[in-house]
């Protein structure tokens, strides 16, 4: 990477003058001064007491002492910065580069040798998959394929509720409802709806009738012990018809399918599997000091090893462990199923402080597997419509906004000569980017409020514009495919030092640093800078027929590459027509 060579032709040269680096710090400043530049010098001359105008030009004879055919021109610029522009040259073998090497451009070995397990979206069975999900099943993937990226290898995983109350309450209407029930040709979607109907109707019951709380506590302690027939029927057909349907949205989000079983995850985690194993870790650690027993509950007094922590119930009063017990048995189980060197487990910002208190309880009594595990936190994803509710059946589904948006996305295809087939198909892969685009835009942890208008403009700062970019350069060159003109790589050094020519090479440092800022906002905002290099510079120069068509369609091959590479990345799904 040309950033590292760099790095290192600076260190060397100042060690050159009889100083040190502890770290040489580059940035892109805009392109008008160069491709890069450093404040190297200020650091030293404020360390040292010296002129840092001067310094910096020590250091540039320095560096340009040193033949190198990378470098075009190096200069001080300002209070002592130190700018340098990349030569023609470099952009001409980086544009070959990115067409030889094709669809793993922007990879690196950063993580080559490490395990890393990455867990995400999380829907409970008997629940719906809410756009909650949506937004944690999108942020989860584009992270996975971000580290897988850098070299690691990846396991996915997802850890889903499928016992505890909220099943009690499904499980309470379902009785009352049975009645009611669909078939098993009834297609999923009803399925899944009825379940939906059931679990509003428990839980009204439960917040409103004292017999039918009653009722249902009996119903939860049932699911643990598996000691009733009917109500084990009735939880096995409604777990399987949630499960069918959550991989029918895996599908359609295009997350990452394990192909040997089928699936999308690698790892699928119950609460059913992780409970016991959560309460023999608390019990050994109520015996060992680290929890405590009140009011009939097990608890751990967080505050007692973090001042900033708070006291949470690993043990209920009835004797059943609590998501947190159960998390403590997953991280157990997580580690004997594959030995991670680092295990990545994210979800919304509103449980920040729970995970906090989690993983100092993790800390003491399994402190090998708290050292591996980071938890990430995103904000909320919102409608101008306002909060949402499971509880009152009222909740907005994934695969309900999939299609709003995709019904609108249908309102603008309207003339374009395609069969309604096609014209869907392209729709709901629209509608998908979108959606993706509005999530992974913004930084970690802040709220979205998806705005339709904005999101689905093909102009500018969306997911469709950067799908309609791909789509434009596919079709350019289609079309000189069908004139039979094969795009090679002849470049010349004019097109290689275009705007355009002068981001692309950038694809592997961004994708490194949004690993280590496990942010994929950075990757979004690259790509939409590319887009627009790209449509400008369409805009500006014709491609077939000119004099330089075919250095111009090298340039778009190439553009077309990193476009898809970072689509790819993000999960966002590319299209070749529009």
């Amino acid at each position: 990477m040309i950033k590292n060579l760099l790095s290192n032709l600076i260190a060397s040269s100042v060690e050159e003058i009889g100083l040190s680096a502890e770290k040489i710090e580059l940035f892109h400043p805009e392109l008008t001064f160069g491709d890069f530049s450093t404040n190297i010098a200020l650091v030293l001359a404020q360390k040292n007491s010296e002129d840092a105008v001067k310094l910096a030009e020590k250091i540039k004879d320095k560096i340009l002492s040193v033949k190198n055919e990378n470098l075009e021109e190096v200069y001080v610029a300002g209070p002592g910065f130190i700018n340098f522009t990349l030569s023609k040259n470099f952009f001409i073998e980086n544009l070959k580069e990115i067409l030889m090497t094709g669809d793993s451009f922007g990879h690196n070995d950063l993580l080559v040798g490490q395990k890393v397990m990455v867990e995400y979206t999380d829907p409970n069975p008997f629940k719906l998959f809410h756009v909650g999900h949506l937004m944690n099943n999108t942020i989860g993937e584009t992270l996975s394929r971000i580290i897988e990226a850098s070299g690691a290898e990846v396991k996915r995983a997802c850890y889903q509720g499928d016992v505890g109350m909220h099943v009690a309450k499904t499980l309470w209407g379902m009785v009352r409802k049975e009645n009611e029930q669909p078939d098993r040709e009834a297609n999923l979607l009803e399925k899944v709806a009825y379940l939906g109907q059931c679990y509003a109707l428990g839980a009204y019951d439960f917040d409103n009738n004292q017999e039918a709380k009653e009722g249902i506590t009996i119903l939860n302690k049932k699911v643990y012990k598996r000691n009733d027939d009917h109500i084990n029927q009735l939880y096995d057909l409604g777990r399987e018809w949630s499960l069918d349907y959550f991989e029918t949205i895996y599908k359609l989000l295009g997350t990452n399918h394990n192909e040997k079983e089928g699936k999308a995850f690698d790892y699928y985690f119950f609460e059913s599997e992780t409970w016991a194993v959560g309460q023999k870790l608390v019990e050994d650690g109520l015996a060992s000091g680290v929890f405590e027993k009140s009011d009939g509950a097990v608890v751990f007094r967080g505050d007692l090893f973090d001042v900033s922590l708070h006291t949470r119930v690993f043990i209920n009063n009835e004797g059943l462990p609590t998501y947190e017990a159960k998390d403590l048995g997953l991280a157990k189980i997580k580690l004997e199923k594959y030995p991670f060197d680092l295990s990545i487990s994210i979800t919304a910002e509103e449980q920040k402080e729970y995970f906090r208190v989690m993983l100092k309880a993790l800390e003491q009594i399994l402190p090998e597997v708290a050292e591996k595990t980071k938890h990430i936190a995103h904000g909320m994803l919102r409608l101008p419509t306002g909060k949402m509710s499971s509880r009152t059946g009222d909740v907005i589904t994934a695969k309900n906004l999939i299609g709003e948006v995709g019904e609108k996305v249908l309102e603008k295809m309207v003339g374009q000569e395609m069969s309604i087939d096609e014209k869907k198909q392209i729709a709901e892969k629209v509608a998908v980017g979108a959606l993706k685009y509005s999530i992974l835009k913004q930084s970690p942890g802040q709220d979205i409020i998806f705005d339709f208008a904005k999101s689905l403009s093909f102009e500018g700062d969306s997911g469709p514009y950067l799908q309609y970019t791909y789509a434009r350069i596919f079709s350019v060159i289609l079309k000189a495919s069908e004139q039979g003109k094969e795009v090679g790589d002849e470049i010349s050094p004019e097109e290689a030092s275009s705007i355009l020519a002068r981001q692309l090479y950038l694809l592997p440092e961004i994708i490194e640093k949004s690993y280590n800022n496990l942010s994929p906002q950075t990757l979004v905002s690259y790509l939409i800078s590319i887009a627009g290099a790209f449509n400008s510079f369409y805009a500006q120069n014709k491609i077939i027929g000119s004099d330089e068509e075919a250095s111009r369609l090298t340039l778009a091959k190439a553009t077309a590459i990193v476009l898809k590479n970072g689509l790819n990345i993000l999960a966002i799904p590319v299209l070749e027509k529009m």
